[in-house]
């Protein structure tokens, strides 16, 4: 692509990102102070918010199910259209059955053969009925890393959306979108290395406190794994799991993972 037009369609999307932030800071739901909601939208249930749909459906900024940034999975694609969401990979979303535990391992062991960066290892995998998701960490240090997911038809592994991109501060520019978009947006879109002020135990209580607030029932589980800038925590439905969310390392910001599914099968 040449840069002129490149730089045109950066742009672009810059300019939609602003009107989309400043649309939905306007009227989304409020938060619980301090925990999430607003922009980000309540997320599980009905109508999502910017990022995408929530749980129980409705669509995102664009309509129909299909979030701004993350996949459509169901009638209506994401921005750009089609079933890939505006910046991430299209998924292979129909009829197909689920990954097995084994076959989305495989895929993120090549993957990160690929990478070679030896440090890295398959720590966590969990298989929804959209997709397979890999937690990554760091050998010698036991923090995670990387947020994968694997698509059930091509088998094809890519950087999750949200958190994962947007908040990572160590391993984000490997997502590409935070990398080509963190600074030109700053603030939310970025962070600045740096221990995280938020603890692992504060991060459950903010899960939880969001939870309560929008989803009663839903109880957050009382392990929060670290990353680089955010902890990612399992969500519970009648004690059983049910999906995840993250919580900002500096701000307590829960962010829900909306993208998954019907969670199927977990392996640690």
């Amino acid at each position: 692509m040449k840069y002129g037009n490149r730089f045109a369609i950066i742009a672009v999307i810059a300019a939609v990102l602003l009107v989309a932030v400043g649309c939905t800071t306007a009227f989304a739901d409020p938060p619980v102070p301090g925990y999430g909601g607003g922009m980000m939208g309540p997320g599980f249930g009905n109508g999502g918010g910017m990022m995408g749909p929530g749980f129980g459906g409705g669509g995102g900024m664009m309509g129909g199910f299909g979030g701004m940034m993350g996949p459509g999975y169901g009638s209506g694609g994401g921005m750009m259209g089609g079933y890939g969401g505006m910046m991430g990979a299209g998924l292979s979303y129909g009829t197909t059955e689920p990954l097995t535990i084994d076959a989305a391992r495989a895929a993120v062991e090549a993957y990160l053969a690929a990478l070679g960066n030896a440090d890295l290892k398959v720590a966590e995998v969990m298989v929804f009925s959209n997709h397979a998701y890999a937690e990554v960490v760091e050998k010698s240090t036991g923090t995670g890393a990387l947020e994968l997911l694997v698509d059930p038809v091509t088998l094809q592994v890519f950087p999750e959306f949200g958190p994962n991109m947007m908040w990572n501060t160590k391993y984000g520019h490997m997502a590409g979108f935070g990398g080509m978009m963190g600074g030109m947006m700053g603030g939310w879109w970025s962070q600045t290395p740096g221990p995280m002020t938020v603890s692992a135990g504060d991060a459950v209580t903010a899960a939880q406190r969001y939870l309560d607030a929008y989803f009663p029932g839903i109880q957050a589980e009382s392990k929060a794994d670290g990353f680089y800038g955010y902890y990612t925590i399992h969500t519970l439905k009648e004690g059983k799991t049910s999906g995840m969310l993250s919580v900002n390392g500096y701000t307590g910001f829960v962010f829900p993972h909306t993208w998954h599914g019907d969670f199927v099968a977990m392996s640690g």
